[in-house]
């Protein structure tokens, strides 16, 4: 940002360079521009004396006066052409910037040259690690989320899960935002219960490197020499790589038998098939095995029955509705 066309200027009243950085990236890890500018400045200074940056500038050979100026004095410090730095705090000094902007607008002091240099920059995912932070503060200081179990915590991933999968139905983007966070949070805050497990304890660190080795290991044929050009071949290099990984003796392992009734159905079916066994369907009286019967064949047909049934209920909602009113 350049600001010099904000107010009167003169070649000899210097620079000021406000210094930003992530504090999601490690200390020390600077840009080079701002390296330069920090090694060739006049004077550097910041508000903060515990900011994380400090003894890295430091051990590098850069004075880093402790002092939070007005914007004046500032100003005045860039006279002669001089150029000053100021490495921000995690709030941005909205008093300096608030009062250089006011001097600059008024139009009655002749301005420095004002640039605001990012020295870093977050990658992406670099909000998540706030969530972890956050989530670690939670679990510390509120009366609620410090108690919280595994078992306790059970219930809200699966209705998170559900308002996740309505807000896809419905289509609404930024109702799917927010159920998506709602999801990530079951799985950070899970994972820091696990920290405090005492015998076998691990971290939303582990669980990421789970499921990064997970992912590399089933795409040999993103990752590997394994070649894949359909969907249908990188079924099967999943299936194959996680029969290795599982070595399963029965294609039910795995299957979950508390989900709802028509998507474990549903599931039984896809495995069967998928394994290429002839099992018959077990035959019985009452509405149960109409309904298995049901699921498997639209699973055959590659209708899912959970997300059918939920449509038609829909249908019988709004039609309750229109009746209603």
């Amino acid at each position: 940002m350049n600001a010099t066309t904000a107010g009167a200027t003169a070649p000899d009243q210097g620079r000021i360079v406000l210094l930003t950085t992530s504090h999601r990236v490690a200390p020390g890890l600077l840009s080079w521009p701002a390296w330069q500018a920090l090694r060739t400045a006049d004077r550097v200074l910041c508000a903060d004396g515990a900011h994380p940056q400090l003894p890295y500038l430091r051990e590098a050979g850069i004075r880093v006066d402790e002092a939070a100026p007005t914007a004046e004095e500032l100003v005045d410090a860039c006279a002669g052409g001089r150029t000053a730095v100021v490495v921000a705090t995690g709030e941005g000094d909205p008093a300096l910037t608030d009062g250089l902007a006011r001097l600059a607008g008024s139009g009655r002091v002749p301005m420095p040259d004002l640039e605001l240099l990012p020295a870093s920059y977050d990658l992406p995912g670099a909000r998540l690690l706030d969530l972890v932070q956050v989530m670690d503060r939670i679990r510390v200081e509120c009366p609620w989320s410090s108690r919280r179990t595994h078992q306790g915590l059970a219930k809200y991933a699966i209705e998170e899960a559900y308002e996740l999968v309505e807000a896809i139905e419905d289509g609404d983007r930024d109702e799917l935002r927010e159920e998506l966070g709602d999801v990530l949070l079951q799985v950070v805050f899970h994972a820091r219960i696990a920290e405090e497990d005492p015998d076998a304890p691990f971290s939303v660190d582990d669980v990421a490197g789970t499921i990064v080795d997970k992912l590399i290991h089933r795409h040999p044929h993103v990752f590997g020499d394994a070649t894949a050009d359909t969907p249908e071949e990188v079924r099967e290099h999943w299936l194959r790589t996680k029969a290795a990984e599982k070595q399963r003796t029965s294609v039910t392992e795995g299957v979950p038998l508390g989900q709802p009734g028509l998507a474990l159905a549903a599931k039984l079916a896809s495995r069967v098939r998928t394994a290429g066994l002839d099992v018959p369907l077990p035959s019985g009286d009452g509405i149960g095995y109409e309904l298995l019967a049901l699921a498997a064949r639209a699973e055959s047909e590659g209708t899912d029955p959970e997300a059918a049934l939920r449509a038609a209920a829909r249908a019988y909602r709004d039609a309750i509705r229109a009746v209603e009113g």
